[in-house]
């Protein structure tokens, strides 16, 4: 059997270093501390929670899963 078809594709394989799920996650936990850090107001801090924590989420667990599907999807279509 072929190795490569038999391992599941993992598309974080693709991205440089500086684009890996613990540098995101680790870039949206400072930008959201230092938020609090800079202004001591929780809707300041809230505010910035929502779209760094929808950026994080879709990153780090959405776009994994939708890349893995479409590759799938495109392996079943070659010949």
């Amino acid at each position: 059997s072929n190795k490569a078809m038999d391992t599941p594709y993992n598309p974080w394989n693709d991205k440089p270093r500086w684009c890996q799920p613990w540098t995101i996650l680790l870039t949206g936990i400072c930008i959201i501390g230092g938020s609090w850090l800079l202004f001591h107001r929780i809707w300041v801090t809230g505010l910035v929670t929502v779209p760094i924590g929808a950026w994080m989420g879709f990153f780090v667990l959405l776009w994994p899963k939708l890349m893995r599907e479409a590759m799938a999807a495109e392996s079943q279509m070659k010949p």
